[in-house]
């Protein structure tokens, strides 16, 4: 018998061996990348020593295309412009879905705009570009929403009275205002519970990404869901605020203007209403309620974190936020109006901005594709249902693309006669069929927030302090570390 139980045990270990050892085998069907270890794969390369650098530095080690397996799931990573521009822009349909990892399944459940896929993803992307232009979206009517929030943002500052004060939550609630009225059709009370309660939670789900609970619930998600940490807790905490949506919901419900839709829960209400005998439909309550979510994640969220590295690049910059005061001085005068035509009019202005964002990308890698037909690339085979990473930090900061990719330098947005020039590599939004919904208004809000930011102030760095630091706080989204800064109004600064 224990001949026999012995025999059995050791035939296992050969199939488990074989079954990881495959992989290495077939080199003309993966391309390559880390160990990969029996059950939990080679995720653990991204878990074990995590830096902002670690997709970069496995590039150098692998190729610029390499593979890390989550488990038995392989995840293909693009790294440099060639291959990322390769799998984004000319085989863009080959990867226009979008996996659904375990813990996206609960937080998503594959609805909304961001997390879904086929029909649904294609009705709600549609939807909700045509719906944010009837809102106003590059025009008058949403700059003058956003010009409001960035006043506001102002008054606040001001209230420090030169005094050294943390800009984050002041420029958080600000721009989630913006999306409020777009979304709602009113913005919120800075001070007011749920509008605080749902600041939080999106800050949650953007840093729980990456963390040790994450990898273990990708990996085990049926032994996670009997367990304690963290990732309950999140998961309570988004269901809260898609009940604070759902209040909305009903209130607009109550109140539904059918005949002049005023934000996008009305138009969205509208559209179910028309669709309600459409077998092929997907426009319900849920996705409804999603695609707020995916609007508050994609308008504020990455835009907060922007406006966060814009203030401490100028700090540790003088010289820099001199020229583009200098700039708006000359070129805009004692104006207070300005709109975002006016980026053409300002090409150091609108260099910095594009730097901020090249420099300082605010994701840890671009947001993952997934293959949905067998594709060959650069001599790989890349297998159906692959998620692919993008892996955008790559482009931004790629040798071959830009003249001093680890500094901070908006030449690499000026010719030489100091206008204002388009880059291939700048792909901080993404690009192809699934680039960011919320590309434009991102563009938009950050020109207004930053140019009415630096006509009031100049931004110095409080008594003693020498220089902030510019490491990095790492989720799905990347932070600056809490920092203080003095604003200083213009017509006071020395």
């Amino acid at each position: 018998m224990l001949g026999i139980q012995a025999i059995f045990i050791a035939a296992l270990m050969c199939l488990l061996i074989l079954h990881f050892l495959k992989p290495l085998w077939s080199s003309t069907i993966y391309p390559p990348g880390p160990l990969r270890l029996p059950f939990i794969g080679s995720i653990w390369r991204l878990a074990y020593k995590r830096s902002q650098d670690l997709l970069i530095k496995l590039a150098e080690q692998y190729g610029n295309i390499y593979i890390i397996w989550m488990g038995s799931t392989p995840l293909v990573v693009l790294s440099g412009y060639e291959a990322v521009t390769e799998g984004l822009i000319n085989r863009s349909e080959d990867f226009a879905e979008r996996p659904m990892s375990p813990c996206l399944k609960v937080l998503t459940k594959e609805k909304g705009i961001i997390c879904s896929k086929g029909n649904t993803w294609q009705q709600q992307r549609k939807f909700g570009l045509i719906t944010m232009r009837k809102l106003g979206l590059g025009n008058k009517v949403m700059e003058n929403q956003i010009q409001e929030e960035a006043d506001q943002l102002v008054e606040n500052f001001a209230g420090a009275k030169k005094q050294p004060f943390d800009p984050y939550l002041y420029i958080r609630k600000s721009i989630s205002n913006v999306v409020c009225a777009m979304a709602f059709g009113h913005r919120f009370s800075v001070e007011d519970k749920e509008f605080l309660m749902m600041i939080e939670v999106l800050d949650n789900c953007m840093r729980f990404s990456g963390t040790f609970f994450n990898f273990l619930y990708e990996i085990f998600p049926k032994l996670m869901d009997r367990l304690p940490g963290p990732h309950k807790k999140l998961f309570a905490q988004v269901e809260d605020i898609q009940l604070f949506v759902k209040k909305e919901i009903e209130k607009h419900k109550e109140y539904q203007a059918m005949h002049d839709p005023q934000d996008f829960i009305d138009f969205y209400l509208l559209r179910i209403e028309k669709s309600k005998n459409d077998p092929k439909s997907t426009y319900n309550e849920e996705n409804l309620v999603q695609c707020i979510f995916d609007l508050f994640i994609g308008g504020s969220e990455t835009t907060t974190i922007a406006l966060q590295w814009a203030l401490l690049l100028m700090v540790n910059h003088p010289d820099i936020q001199e020229k583009v005061h200098k700039e708006m001085e000359d070129v805009l005068g004692s104006s207070l109006s300005f709109n975002y035509e006016d980026q053409k009019r300002l090409p150091y202005t609108n260099a910095v901005i594009h730097e901020i964002l090249r420099s300082h990308y605010v994701l840890f890698c671009g947001v993952n594709r997934q293959s949905v037909k067998d594709v060959n690339m650069f001599g790989f085979l890349i297998p159906k249902g692959a998620s692919i990473i993008p892996d955008l930090r790559s482009v931004l900061l790629d040798p071959k693309q830009w003249e001093k990719p680890r500094e901070f330098h908006p030449n690499h947005f000026l010719d030489k006669d100091g206008r204002f020039v388009e880059r291939e590599a700048f792909l901080p939004f993404g690009a192809g069929a699934r680039v960011c919904l919320g590309k434009q208004l991102a563009k938009i809000e950050l020109f207004i927030f930053f140019t009415t930011l630096l006509r009031a102030f100049t931004f110095q760095l409080p008594e003693g302090v020498k220089k902030l630091s510019e490491d990095v706080i790492l989720g799905a989204s990347v932070h600056p570390y809490p920092y203080k800064i003095c604003a200083v109004p213009c017509n006071s600064a020395s």
